[in-house]
């Protein structure tokens, strides 16, 4: 077969999900470096956007070489992200709101470039800011789903785990996640980390009132987070693999919050608020991955006897 025809043949599940994954890890990758500009006040390095300056590559200067290589990593997820939709296209028997979501992936990364562009023009307004940091978030959640559901496609998909009103209640857990993060955004941009070493617009409230709400959703999400994780230590035995997904969300909540307590105490150095946003950005994926396992899980994920679901490949269902 010529290379065209390889191109433009059908993708092996299997195949598919490498695809979906290294999309995942992209994406998230994309979080972390768009933290890093903003916390070493890089996110005016390269002015006249979308050029670097007078010329679209970076002057020998630490803050333009910051923020040139944000676009480059940025580029990177773009290509994931595009690469997973492409595929999602041709596997065959994939069910189209997998498609879709591969597409709203891919589109949420080229909506960042204007966002971007827009956030520069505004001098790295707060607001501007958290929206370009939120939309990652969104795609990163879509791609997690897309990466989920191309593991099932692969290697087969079970029954729903656990009652419908406790995964009710995880559904409730991702939307406690948002506003956790959502205010732990609002709480970074009242706090030292404007994004540039120019005079950066600021939200006008007091770092101390913002965490003091941040704390506060933290502890919400953190009690319905531990009500799921104890009904899934009740049938342990049936989704082992559920439950392990769920101990990796707790073991990164709990550095999470050993992070922020000492970031707090030590007036936010900003290699502690990059971890503290990276993690965040995990505990989101992960909190999204777990929900979604939990109304949709791979047959990887439950015992041999629970390993009763339909065969591999079957086309998504409402469940």
């Amino acid at each position: 077969m010529s290379p065209r025809g390889r191109f433009r043949g059908p993708v092996e599940p299997s195949r598919f999900l490498g695809f979906a994954v290294a999309a995942v890890v992209a994406l998230g990758l994309v979080v972390a470096s768009g933290a890093f500009v903003r916390l070493t006040g890089s996110g005016l390095g390269c002015d006249n956007w979308p050029r670097c300056g007078s010329t679209p590559f970076p002057a020998q200067d630490f803050h333009a070489i910051v923020e040139f290589g944000n676009r480059v990593v940025a580029l990177g997820g773009i290509l994931a992200a595009l690469v997973a939709w492409l595929a999602a296209r041709r596997v065959a028997d994939l069910d189209r709101r997998v498609r879709r979501a591969a597409l709203g992936a891919f589109a949420g990364t080229v909506a960042q470039i204007p966002l971007g562009g827009l956030t520069v023009i505004l001098d790295l307004h707060p607001l501007a800011v958290m929206t370009h940091f939120l939309l990652a978030l969104v795609v990163v959640a879509l791609s997690v789903v897309v990466a989920l559901e191309a593991w099932s496609h692969a290697r087969g998909l079970g029954e729903p785990v656990a009652p419908r009103w406790l995964r009710l209640v995880a559904v409730v857990g991702v939307v406690a996640c948002g506003a956790m993060v959502v205010t732990g955004a609002i709480a970074t941009a009242s706090g030292p980390h404007p994004g540039a070493d120019e005079d950066v617009a600021r939200l006008g409230l007091e770092i101390s009132d913002t965490v003091y709400v941040h704390v506060r959703a933290t502890a919400v999400f953190g009690i319905g987070f531990l009500l799921v994780g104890w009904q899934l230590l009740r049938v342990r035995r049936a989704v082992p693999g559920v439950l392990r997904l769920a101990g990796v969300l707790l073991a990164v909540l709990v550095a999470q919050m050993l992070v922020g307590e000492i970031q707090y105490r030590n007036a936010l150095p900003w290699g502690l608020v990059l971890i503290h946003v990276t993690l965040a950005a995990a505990i989101w994926g992960l909190t999204v991955a777990t929900t979604h396992a939990l109304w949709r899980p791979p047959l990887a994920l439950l015992s041999t006897s629970a390993q009763t679901a339909p065969s591999v490949g079957e086309p998504l269902r409402s469940s």
